[in-house]
């Protein structure tokens, strides 16, 4: 299924999934099929299931994940396991999936879950990989993770920005929130997006877009905003964070939050250097943002998942 009436090539499609799972890019031409990307760990199944839909009988050949958060590569070990298909990955994460180093993979930072897998080769900036019998060249766009890949094909001028651009902004800054650069290598990796020529952007979240344009310029105003107060993006941090988990769970114990709050390394980092709250406060205020967000809502001693206009 295709997120926009906008033409894509017919080697490609674009299975559009909402938040707690990334987009996936599927080519089909007759040389392979490959995979860009492969949603949450709970919506595995649900990937497979387009994927088989799609290819109908045919093998997936190939994998590539443009970045190792749990959303983008939670379906990878299913997958692998169903098709024995290669799998590239970031070259700077080779050692942490070889060693499955959950806190380096941000997995248990971000309390969030992934089955193990294995990759077969690696990518870094300047490759090309042929996708859809079309050349796409992987470029680095640090920020949101300072290891994420995007893919442009110069060819039909069509953008796979993962987190690093949507329609209405980018990826939490990730970096910034254990005291590392990661406003600049946003703003950089914007600039990188600005330069190209860019027809058409699938992004890792939302429907594609053509224009990009107003894109940039939402997420530049976002960007000077963050940078501004890097508390901002602390406080961003813990609300995408907890909706993720919300997302996940349909609903949380209000007794649990104090411990889910301070317990991955993100929370606490976010909590810790800028926010600074005790566990208690931290919840109330965190609470409050989502209910105030139309995206969560109370019912006893309950937090649950509410989606606007539900």
């Amino acid at each position: 299924m295709n997120g926009t009436a906008l033409p894509l090539p017919p080697s490609m499609r674009v299975f559009e999934r909402g938040w707690l799972s990334s987009n996936n890019i599927l080519f089909i031409d007759d040389e392979r099929a490959a995979l860009v990307d492969s949603g949450y760990l709970i919506h595995a199944g649900q990937t497979l299931a387009l994927v088989q839909h799609a290819l109908q009988g045919r093998p997936l050949d190939l994998l590539v994940n443009t970045h190792l958060h749990s959303d983008h590569c939670g379906g990878n070990a299913l997958l692998q396991q169903t098709y024995a298909c290669r799998t590239l990955i970031p070259a700077t994460e080779a050692d942490k999936v070889r060693d499955w180093d959950m806190d380096a993979l941000s997995f248990a930072a971000t309390g969030q879950q992934c089955e193990r897998f294995s990759f077969d080769a690696t990518m870094q900036p300047g490759d090309e990989l042929v996708l859809g019998g079309l050349p796409w060249q992987a470029l680095a766009a640090p920020g949101h993770d300072p290891h994420s890949l995007i893919f442009y094909c110069a060819e039909l001028g069509i953008l796979i920005s993962a987190d690093a651009l949507w329609e209405n902004g980018f990826g939490v800054i990730f970096p910034e929130l254990d005291g590392e650069s990661g406003f600049a290598e946003t703003r950089a990796t914007l600039d990188l997006i600005a330069g190209l020529d860019v027809k058409l952007v699938i992004p890792g979240h939302g429907a594609p877009f053509a224009d990009v344009g107003k894109a940039l310029a939402t997420a530049y105003a976002r960007i000077d905003y963050l940078a501004a107060d890097p508390l901002r993006n602390a406080q961003n941090a813990i609300k995408v964070l907890l909706k993720f988990i919300l997302l996940e769970r349909q609903q949380i114990a209000l007794a649990e939050l104090p411990v889910l709050l301070s317990g991955g390394n993100a929370f606490k980092s976010a909590n810790e250097r800028f926010i600074k709250k005790d566990p208690d406060d931290l919840v109330e205020w965190a609470v409050a943002q989502l209910i105030r967000a139309g995206v969560a809502r109370l019912e006893g001693e309950l937090l649950l998942n509410h989606e606007r206009g539900a």
